[in-house]
């Protein structure tokens, strides 16, 4: 299973998150931290143990 997310460097330490979950961001000191960080807010985010999540979904408009 595959999970894209958005990431960028802010001076030593790398930000992201998850494009299905944009509210949600983490942080790490390298890009892999940065990716463990989001591998474990993916599994909480998606088995529920944080309530009212918003997300994001796409529909064909024509």
């Amino acid at each position: 299973m595959k999970a894209r997310y958005v990431y960028w460097q802010d001076g030593d330490m790398w930000l992201g998150y998850l494009e299905e979950f944009p509210d949600y961001w983490s942080q790490g000191t390298s890009r892999e931290d940065l990716q463990d960080h989001l591998k474990d807010l993916y599994q909480e985010l998606t088995a529920g143990a944080i309530p009212n999540i918003r997300r994001t979904a796409e529909f064909e408009v024509g």
